[in-house]
């Protein structure tokens, strides 16, 4: 019988499960909304798109979750999750418990990385690191094909560093859900860019408004992208200059923004230690569906 991994991408406005086949086709998959600040209700979800998809196929497959946060070495709670509702919750138990078989989690930025290292913008390099610029930021990292934890299960947890090199007027940045001024999470998101505007405009845009401003002629929007591009190249070199990967993939909404490549290389460039930068910067080939695809992988 062909081996079916099916892999659920949990995010903070919707869900997706989909099946891959032996070969890492996608063979069925369904979205829906995300019960927001529900867990009990994100549980009974994730179930019922588990049921949708083995129903179709006639048969039952190994389950991969790719989820916001980590859990915690110590305690085994979720933590760092930026939909809530999860932290502080045993959710790999619960889940497991609730569709009394093993499951396999992994962060979804961690979850893109490896899907793009399989069969992906990163198929055939040794280290790709992973970057969601979404609603928020997720950073992943996957070495050998398989993904990287690390000792505090924060393994690609950049989104939660300081932006690098701030100038003055950005200092001490905004507060992030965190606890924390000036995350990376906070600029280089698409809340983080329509946050950017509005401080700069007093116009409340959400990012698809403004880059539809900008391709209209609007001043604002384009100097508000220049700022977003600025500040994720700067972020990006301190990925290079910490980890210096062979390949940096871009998942998520602002990923989809083609002119972002343009200069994104040179700008880079501009913060590098040493001020030389070749690593290909790419669009995640499998868009938003990379993460669940990497879920599916995870087994």
């Amino acid at each position: 019988m062909t081996q079916i991994r099916i892999g659920v991408d949990l995010g903070g406005t919707k869900i997706e499960a989909a099946a891959l086949d032996e070969s890492g086709q996608v063979v069925a998959r369904k979205r829906i909304a995300t019960p927001r600040d529900d867990y009990p209700g994100t549980l009974e979800a994730i179930a019922q798109l588990i049921g949708y998809i083995e129903s179709e196929l006639g048969c039952q497959g190994s389950i991969g979750i790719g989820m916001p946060g980590s859990f915690s070495p110590s305690s085994g709670l979720v933590r760092n999750a930026n939909s809530t509702w999860l932290n502080q919750q045993p959710f790999d138990q619960d889940l497991q418990n609730h569709l009394q078989r093993p499951v396999r989690f992994a962060n979804d930025a961690n979850c893109l990385a490896l899907s793009e290292a399989i069969d992906g913008a990163g198929a055939g390099c040794e280290v790709v690191f992973a970057i969601i610029a979404g609603t928020g930021v997720g950073g992943g990292l996957a070495i050998n094909g398989k993904v990287h934890n690390g000792a505090n299960g924060l393994g690609g947890e950049w989104g939660h560093n300081p932006l690098p090199w701030l100038e003055t007027h950005e200092y001490p940045g905004p507060i992030c859900y965190c606890g924390k001024h000036g995350c990376i999470e906070t600029f280089v998101s698409g809340t983080g860019f329509a946050n950017d505007y509005h401080r700069h405009t007093g116009k409340q845009l959400s990012a698809e408004e403004i880059l539809a401003a900008m391709d209209d002629g609007e001043a604002e929007a384009r100097e508000a992208f220049n700022r977003f591009q600025h500040r994720l190249s700067k972020a990006i070199a301190g990925i290079a200059n910490s980890i210096d990967p062979d390949v940096i993939v871009l998942g998520g909404g602002m990923s989809n923004v083609t002119r972002l490549y343009d200069r994104l290389p040179e700008l880079v460039r501009q913060s590098i230690f040493g001020g030389e930068f070749k690593t290909p910067i790419r669009p995640a080939k499998h868009g938003d569906s990379s993460g669940v695809r990497g879920a599916a992988w995870l087994w």
